[in-house]
């Protein structure tokens, strides 16, 4: 089935924004939201990442209505919903245990909202059969929860929540109870649900794996503060700090802070080689610890006269001696604080002076 068709038949007739303004929120006297403004953007995949406890889940619970925020605005298409129940909003959220009957077949986990709203019985059956073919599900109407698999059962969140023509999806760590080869055979799933669909999603995951092969906007948050809001490719190869520099990447950048005083000098584990470089940025020696083989590439773990760092190369390097290199255009400089500043010729100069070993 084609998406124009799709779209026209089930009811999804646009996509929209999401605008928080100032939002704080509070659980007693703890606060977890200091004060938040995010806009996302009309049809975009966009990803809240971070560490357990940074905000995420609550955000989007307080998009969808389910948490109120202490003080702020919520708009959705530009209209206020901060008094509006979550059924009036426009969205539909898929949790991470999928919440589905135990003692309802598919079609009737499926059905069940249609039915509370009074949709007539043609049209339920209608919708139902359109979105089982395209989450793949029309074999499994007849089943219960119970008798499918992790991934099968996660269909049918998505399923629910599509048949309720949201212009807004919500998804809380929906893939964290699967194991790894099925996490990512949804993650591709989802990708390609998304742009069949076109409209907005916003995904919350503490997995910068997921976050970085789905969203198209990528939101890494920390406490409650909004650390970086970029692209997946910007946010990777341009970190406006420490935290997102070592959120983002695996392994993290490695970040080095004696080298010179008052400045972090930072840089990816995959752009440093395991041997001399000509006019190298930077240049030490060290012992390799750890050689740890991952296919076609090796993570090192490797002892510095600067602390350890990591060295992800497909050079199979013999023996614990190596000299590390790396080209100035891949190092980063931060400040004191944690905060992106000019890699300039000064610091360059001073890391040429430093001496080896």
């Amino acid at each position: 089935m084609n998406r124009p068709t799709f779209l026209a038949q089930v009811g999804i007739s646009g996509m929209s924004s999401i605008t928080l303004k100032n939002i704080t929120k509070s659980f007693g006297r703890e606060l977890v939201i200091p004060n938040l403004s995010l806009t996302i953007d009309n049809g975009s995949f966009t990803v809240l990442v971070g560490p357990s406890g940074c905000g995420k889940s609550t955000t989007l619970r307080m998009i969808s209505g389910l948490e109120r925020p202490s003080a702020g605005d919520i708009l959705i298409d530009d209209q206020n919903v901060v008094d509006a129940a979550p059924g009036k909003r426009g969205i539909a959220m898929v949790f991470q245990n999928y919440a589905l009957y135990p003692n309802m077949n598919v079609r009737d986990n499926i059905e069940f909202g249609l039915k509370n709203k009074k949709v007539p019985r043609q049209d339920r059956e209608r919708l139902i059969k359109e979105v089982c073919e395209i989450v793949g599900l029309s074999p499994y109407l007849e089943r219960r929860p119970s008798t499918l698999s992790g991934g099968q059962r996660q269909r049918v969140a998505l399923a629910r929540a599509m048949v309720k023509k949201p212009r807004v999806f919500l998804m809380d760590e929906p893939l964290s109870n699967l194991d790894a080869k099925l996490r990512a055979q949804m993650r591709v799933e989802l990708i390609e649900l998304h742009k069949r669909l076109g409209t907005t999603f916003v995904y919350v995951t503490h997995d910068q794996i997921e976050a970085m092969s789905m969203g198209d906007n990528i939101v890494l948050m920390d406490k409650g503060i909004i650390m970086q809001r970029s692209s997946p490719k910007e946010i990777y190869h341009n970190p406006r700090n420490v935290f997102t520099a070592q959120f983002i990447g695996m392994p993290p950048m490695n970040i080095l802070s004696s080298l010179i005083p008052d400045i972090q000098i930072g840089f990816r584990p995959e752009k440093m080689a395991l041997l001399p470089l000509e006019n190298p940025g930077l240049h030490l020696r060290g012992t390799i610890l750890t050689k740890e083989q991952l296919g076609a590439e090796i993570n090192y773990s490797v002892n510095t006269p600067c602390g350890k760092v990591m060295v992800k190369s497909e050079d199979d390097v013999e023996g614990p001696d190596c000299v590390l290199s790396i080209k100035k255009e891949h190092l980063f400089a931060f400040d004191g604080e944690g905060q992106r500043i000019e890699m300039s010729a000064g610091i360059l100069s001073q890391l040429a002076a430093l001496e080896e070993g």
